[in-house]
């Protein structure tokens, strides 16, 4: 769910008594106080990595001389001060970049990028200075400096991100939202908000226009109430009511831009935010723009794009990646590939006909974990079938050898799945490979899940695996093919080890 915040104008508005409810206190909410506390960590930390890495840069390359550097324009100045500045230029970009921002703060990939983005750009704006001063700065320092840091600040945002999780996970560190908009849209959107705890979206209550209903009536969502509170005259009390800090309206024909422009004054001095649904599913925020037409904010919605720069990225990524990978785990797979021969009888590999790119069918490669013919027992099993949609599924399958079951449950069986994206059938991201019967049953919107190629890992994997359900599936899928991005691919390929790991949703 994409939610686009609203800017609101200053407007004073007459005074009103209302009463204050004690998340409120004082005109602080718990939202603003955590993040505070949360933002003065991060730039403690951002500025104990950046001094750290580059005094240490300066260390390896030059130990404890006090070297200078050479440049046409400024003479000679020492290494000391170059670090000095360097530091404070590198927080600068931080700050620039505005990756402390409480709108990327926990969000993951976002907030992974634009650390990138800032630490690139700094570099390069050094490189290109000294090329145009004349500046003879030591090209080890530099190399030192700026894979370490931009490695160590990451991963000091992944590590506070586990913070924030665990907080969350404990029902600390929330969002408090309070929803307006029809009853279908508030309940659609509350199961959006709170599908995943790591967001941090809690919903408190809710406001539907032209609600005249009983006191206590109330919606349900996810197996949780969520009380009923008014209608869209009742959002300012229905704040004081459950402490929300957040507003997030929804759709409704009740609510016309000239209301929509009041609600934002009026929550604008309470220091509550006003969010807006656009109603657009599973489109991420960088295909999304806002831009003024006539005074009015239209949301602009970029079109998908697979080919081009994009593509030769993706294609780089997969062919370096998997060849390293399969250096790596060479022994791995001369260890399956014994002990499959040896406990049953069969081809050690098995080529199960998959759909690729634009529906391209091909042989995709997996160690045999199964009996051999095991294709020709499905139709005898079908009634036993625990998958969803058009999957064939069963927890505990009698085709299963023993050893496959373990390969199945560590996903060592895929792993041959990598000379597969060598050959340029599958990407190592992507949508789950679909086999001809499930591509035969697709309508039109499932399909799009064939603009791209299929992936050995990807959101579904590491969102529950054989445990979705088939909507999910689907859903996942094409969140992918619409949303694609290179930072993407790398956090579900991180993703993807933990939940290997943990055997998550693996039968």
């Amino acid at each position: 769910m994409t939610v686009l915040e609203m800017a609101a104008p200053t407007k004073e508005r007459p005074q009103q008594h209302r009463r204050v409810a004690p998340e409120r206190a004082g005109g602080v909410s718990a939202r603003r106080k955590w993040q505070s506390a949360y933002l003065r960590r991060l730039a403690i930390t951002d500025t104990i990595i950046v001094a750290a890495v580059v005094f240490l840069a300066q260390w390896w390359r030059f130990g404890s001389d006090a070297d200078v550097v050479d440049g046409e324009a400024f003479g000679h100045f020492s290494y000391t001060a170059l670090s000095f500045a360097l530091i404070i230029g590198w927080f600068a970009v931080l700050r620039v970049f505005r990756t402390r921002s409480p709108r990327v703060i926990g969000s993951g990939p976002e907030e992974y990028r634009l650390i990138a983005v800032g630490t690139l750009r700094l570099f390069g704006l050094i490189a290109i200075a000294s090329l145009l001063l004349h500046l003879e700065i030591a090209r080890l320092y530099l190399a030192v400096a700026f894979p370490m840091g931009l490695t160590a600040l990451i991963a000091s945002r992944w590590i506070w991100r586990r913070v924030i999780a665990r907080e969350r996970a404990r029902g600390e560190f929330r969002t408090a939202v309070l929803v307006v908009g029809v009853r279908g849209a508030v309940v659609d959107l509350a199961r959006n908000l709170e599908r995943d705890d790591a967001h941090g979206y809690r919903v408190v209550g809710v406001c539907v226009p032209g609600y005249g209903g009983d006191v206590g009536e109330v919606v349900t969502v996810n197996g949780r109430d969520i009380p009923v509170l008014g209608d869209e005259h009742s959002v300012a009390d229905a704040i004081d009511q459950v402490g929300a800090d957040t507003v997030a309206v929804t759709a409704s024909e009740r609510f016309g831009p000239e209301r929509l422009r009041t609600l934002a004054w009026d929550l604008e001095r309470d220091h509550v935010d006003l969010v807006v649904a656009p109603g657009i599913l599973d489109v991420s925020g960088p295909r999304l723009s806002m831009r003024p037409v006539a005074g009015f904010p239209l949301i602009h919605v970029e079109r998908p794009r697979y080919h081009g720069a994009q593509k030769f990225t993706k294609t780089t990524f997969d062919i370096v990646f998997s060849t390293v990978v399969l250096a790596v785990i060479s022994p791995v797979l001369l260890a399956a590939a014994i002990a499959v021969k040896l406990t049953s009888k069969g081809p050690v590999l098995y080529k199960s006909e998959r759909m690729g790119l634009d529906g391209q069918p091909f042989p995709m490669l997996k160690f045999r974990s199964m009996v051999q013919d095991a294709d020709s027992q499905v139709t005898a099993l079908m009634k036993e079938n625990e998958g969803a949609g058009v999957l064939f599924k069963m927890r505990d399958d009698p085709r299963v050898t023993t050893v496959g079951r373990f390969m199945r449950r560590y996903s060592i069986d895929e792993l041959p799945q990598f000379v597969n994206v060598l050959r340029r059938e599958m990407s190592v991201v992507g949508p789950r490979p679909p086999l001809r019967r499930e591509v035969e049953m697709y309508d039109g919107a499932v399909s799009r899940r064939l603009l791209v190629k299929p992936g050995v890992t990807g959101l579904w994997q590491v969102s529950g695996r054989s445990d979705l359900s088939w909507e999910d599936t689907v859903r996942l899928d094409l969140s992918y093919v619409d949303n694609w991005s290179m930072m993407g691919d790398v956090m579900i390929v991180a993703k993807t080890l933990k939940a290997v790991v943990g055997s998550d949703g693996a039968y």
